[in-house]
């Protein structure tokens, strides 16, 4: 038995609203983005918290962004062993499929995946250790994350962790074969980038300084 209701009626009023206006406005533009399919230039990998809105911060239009949500905004490494691997088949149909022309990883402040990660590593959630836990296993990508920053002190780690985040996600990233070769062929680029949500700020990762930069 499928055990799925109606939408509630919140949500069923606010679709009728953007039918009668945004899309009545728009529906030419609707249909040619349905006809002709999906050219985005950009991938972009967020965290599903949702106050992070990856089209209002850039202030994208439909079929811009091939958008990707994880917890905690995290790639895999490249490990082709024939289990499920959403993340890495979205980041093989953005590359090889539709040739984006770059892939963004967006970290956020206050990420409860992050602080997931380090109260688990710091043996503060036993629950998260468990193997039946997604959550915790998903968030076992970030331990090596862990490592670079567990030093710091408690008022600045969790900051820290959510950039090691980013780091992390293009490390992996370039273990995958066809991203490598793209990046070296120039074809694509990687970009870090990491915002505060409460403030609006966006900072980028600069190579050169090995740290995030205010854009």
């Amino acid at each position: 038995m499928i055990h799925a209701r109606p939408l509630p009626a919140y949500l069923i009023q606010r679709f009728h609203g953007w039918k009668a206006t945004t899309y009545q406005q728009n529906r030419a533009w609707y249909r040619r983005l349905a006809e002709s399919g999906q050219h985005p230039r950009a991938m972009v990998i967020s965290c599903c918290d949702s106050r992070v809105h990856v089209t209002s911060i850039f202030g994208a239009d439909e079929g811009e962004f091939f958008i990707h949500r994880n917890v905690a905004n995290l790639v895999p490494p490249y490990n082709p062993d024939g289990e499920y691997h959403g993340t890495s088949a979205a980041v093989e149909y953005a590359v090889t499929s539709l040739g984006v022309a770059h892939v963004v990883v967006l970290g956020h402040s206050n990420c409860g995946g992050v602080k997931g990660c380090h109260d688990m590593c710091r043996g503060h959630a036993p629950a998260l250790e468990e193997k039946t836990s997604f959550v915790g296993r998903w968030m076992d990508i970030l331990r090596p994350g862990f490592e670079k920053v567990a030093h710091l002190s408690d008022d600045t780690i969790l900051r820290a962790l959510e950039k090691q985040a980013v780091l992390t996600s293009l490390e992996n990233l370039m273990t995958f074969p066809f991203v490598a070769e793209a990046v070296q062929a120039e074809r694509l680029t990687l970009h870090g980038l990491w915002t505060d949500t409460g403030e609006g700020d966006l900072e980028q990762f600069d190579p050169e300084r090995q740290a995030f930069m205010p854009v």
